[in-house]
């Protein structure tokens, strides 16, 4: 068994029991680092009275120093950043939603396909602890409804789909918080952005909570 999938284990074996009860309603907010309960009709009078996405998680290019070649993906869960490496030490540095507590991973995988307007097809752990998922179990046509967004990039290990991926959301408001079941969710209009410059085969690090390998600014 690999690394990630070790991690991947530890995962599933925490986050069904941990999270089951209550992780579908509520929420961590790493600004106040308090848990809330999630009400998305809030979460987006919210947002738009805050003017849309915060500055903070706006697309930017910012200085990064790493090692990494580019078109790397370096993902910090902790800071809900995802950097896109660039030559010259810069990087373009997009706002994300990572996972809620029990849901967060870590490891080195990469793009193993990349989708336009994708199918969702919700895991059969979700169907089982989400009625809401479950009527799509057959999987949900690509549109402006669907939870995936406009693109996806599929994260493999090796040929091995992990079942994570980097995709658009419905929910802009969710950027900079911890709430998904795993995937590393962006605004469309981000998601796109990053679809049109990544390669299939690039390498993506995800960084476990606390590391501090790189430095973006």
């Amino acid at each position: 068994m690999t690394m990630l999938r070790k991690i991947f284990a530890v995962v599933l074996a925490l986050g069904m029991t941990v999270t089951a009860a209550s992780a579908a309603t509520e929420i961590f907010n790493p600004r106040s680092k308090t848990w809330m309960k999630y009400d998305p009709k809030l979460a987006m009078r919210y947002y738009q009275m805050k003017g849309g996405v915060p500055e903070d998680f706006k697309r930017q290019v910012v200085d990064f120093r790493t090692a990494e070649k580019p078109g790397t993906i370096v993902i910090d869960g902790n800071r809900h950043f995802l950097y896109f490496v660039m030559p010259g030490f810069k990087a373009i540095r997009y706002g994300i939603g990572v996972g809620r507590e029990g849901f967060g991973w870590a490891g080195i995988v990469n793009v193993g396909r990349k989708v336009e307007w994708p199918t969702w097809t919700p895991p059969a752990e979700m169907v089982a602890r989400d009625p809401k998922a479950a009527k799509y179990a057959g999987g949900m046509p690509g549109g402006p409804d669907n939870p995936l967004g406009a693109r996806a990039m599929y994260l493999f290990e090796g040929n091995q789909d992990t079942i994570y991926r980097i995709h658009g959301t419905t929910e802009p408001w969710s950027i900079g918080l911890d709430i998904s079941s795993g995937c590393i969710r962006m605004n469309n209009e981000d998601v796109i952005d990053l679809y049109s410059r990544v390669q299939v085969g690039a390498k993506v690090i995800v960084l476990m909570q606390g590391a501090a390998l790189y430095r973006g600014v």
